[in-house]
């Protein structure tokens, strides 16, 4: 993962929008010179949170991930900065066995809250990655690296800021279970296979 190299190798810096063409900025990627870091990959996410919700409360993110490796994380609460970004503490390491992992955060005290899913593809520019996440419940990108050079992309890109998204994709999910009246189920493919979500459904509450 790229950092501006005046933070320290623990502290990401992203800006994340909700796109509805993937497609036309895979295409101004391109045209920009930009380089395909990873190619387009699945990646599996399980959430975890303590006996009391203490992690979810107060906006911290403990996550097993797997795509072409396993990845434990851990994030804190993030700061709003310039261009819609935010900054936090991030620790993110890989491990050898996803299976071993999930046994020592349960015994730990932590537990399974929700999973959810996403096909990403990576690109670099500006010494910044362009992350493009298909969910089953929308496409967003997020963009990682320095403030101004998030900013500088953002510009190239021709993104408009009103589609910046500051809350986490579980907030946000929740959200748009909320207006479709459903439960909080995992967010996989198959659970959301043949829905549509209405633009309504991710307006935030006056």
């Amino acid at each position: 993962m790229l950092k501006d190299s005046s933070d320290s190798r623990h502290t990401e810096t992203e800006v994340k929008l909700r796109v509805a063409d993937l497609e036309r900025v895979r295409l101004r990627l391109e045209a920009l010179g930009a380089s395909l870091h990873i190619p387009r990959v699945l990646e599996r996410n399980i959430r975890y949170d303590d006996l009391n919700g203490a992690f979810e409360a107060t906006d911290r993110v403990l996550r097993l991930r797997q795509d072409n490796a396993i990845h434990l994380t851990y994030k804190e609460p993030g700061t709003p900065i310039e261009h819609g970004a935010t900054t936090r503490t991030e620790i993110e390491f890989t491990v050898s066995d996803l299976e071993a992992a999930d046994l020592l955060l349960q015994r730990l005290g932590f537990k399974p809250i929700w999973r959810y899913e996403k096909y990403r593809t990576t690109y670099t520019l500006n010494h910044c990655e362009i992350l493009l996440d298909e969910m089953p419940i929308g496409n967003f990108i997020e963009i990682e690296g320095a403030a101004t050079d998030i900013g500088h992309t953002l510009s190239q890109l021709a993104l408009d800021s009103k589609a910046v998204v500051g809350e986490s994709y579980a907030a946000l999910y929740k959200r748009v279970c909320a207006y479709l009246g459903i439960p909080v189920l995992d967010l996989t493919f198959d659970n959301f296979k043949g829905r549509v979500i209405p633009e309504a459904a991710f307006a935030q509450p006056e």
